[in-house]
């Protein structure tokens, strides 16, 4: 079968497995058990890795649409750093000793690099606008969605109408209809990002809004943005470490609340009173 050379490397290999040879079979069963040890090795360490010969290596990766190992090898590494947790699994699986330590030592890297490069005016900017604005729309997709929810619970304590996307049950175009040129839209865009977002963001400068951009990685299909907050989740793991996004977020949570002067607290105060009235706390 001719591979389809528009899909990602692991659906590449699925693809392929009903035409492979018995030993072209052992490497495929190690590339999907374990893909990203094709970042790492070299072709003949592969070979060592699933008891194949080196050609069986040559003509695995010509069979699944690559011109040499080490363009399927640049795939990997490119799937890697666009969020495919499944690429960065390894079989040389580390020890629960230092466990620990490593995801503290990569979290305060991260954090780092994060607040090195944030801008007290940017931050402020966007959290004035956010306290004029008749409503806030927070958007995130994936491992978005949880900061959009973060951001828009936090700052309901001040802000009086605020939309967090997307809803269960509706689609996004039931709710987007009502964006207007005095909005302000916080879209979060993190690896790996769905084709949606180019869409909210697209829409955001059709209605004339607002807009704030909040990604760990910078995309052509979203510039223009009228702040842009960026954050570092690179990782040792499986998973992205989402520390610096979390930072960001707690941080432009917090100015809005200090920004928002006597009509936020009065909000907040009355959240208070409800508390007290409904006994909820």
């Amino acid at each position: 079968m001719t591979p389809d050379l528009s899909k990602p490397f692991l659906a590449r290999v699925t693809d392929a497995l009903p035409d492979l040879h018995p030993s072209e079979r052992k490497l495929a069963d190690l590339v999907l058990d374990f893909p990203g040890e094709m970042a790492g090795y070299t072709a003949t360490e592969i070979a060592e890795l699933a008891n194949v010969s080196n050609a069986t290596v040559s003509r695995f990766v010509r069979r699944i649409g690559y011109a040499s190992f080490d363009e399927a090898r640049r795939a990997v590494r490119d799937e890697q750093r666009a969020g495919t947790a499944l690429l960065r699994m390894s079989s040389d699986v580390p020890s629960a000793t230092g466990a620990v330590a490593r995801h503290f030592e990569t979290s305060q890297q991260n954090l780092e690099l994060t607040y090195g490069a944030l801008d007290d005016a940017v931050v402020d900017s966007l959290a004035r606008a956010m306290i004029a604005a008749p409503r806030v729309w927070f958007i995130g997709f994936r491992a978005g969605q949880a900061f959009a929810q973060y951001l828009g619970w936090q700052t309901s304590q001040v802000l009086t109408n605020v939309t967090v996307l997307p809803r269960a049950g509706e689609t996004l175009a039931e709710s987007l209809v009502s964006l207007t040129d005095r909005d302000v839209v916080v879209l979060i865009a993190l690896r790996r990002k769905p084709k949606l977002v180019a869409a909210v963001a697209d829409a955001a400068r059709a209605a004339c809004a607002r807009f704030a951009l909040l990604e760990d990685r910078p995309s052509p299909d979203l510039a223009g943005a009228d702040w842009y907050l960026g954050c570092t989740t690179s990782t040792q793991g499986p998973l992205m470490n989402h520390v610096g996004c979390m930072a960001v977020c707690n941080l432009l949570g917090a100015r809005t609340i200090e920004l928002a002067g006597p009509q936020g607290r009065g909000r907040m105060a009355a959240i208070e009173e409800a508390h007290r009235r409904f006994d909820e706390l």
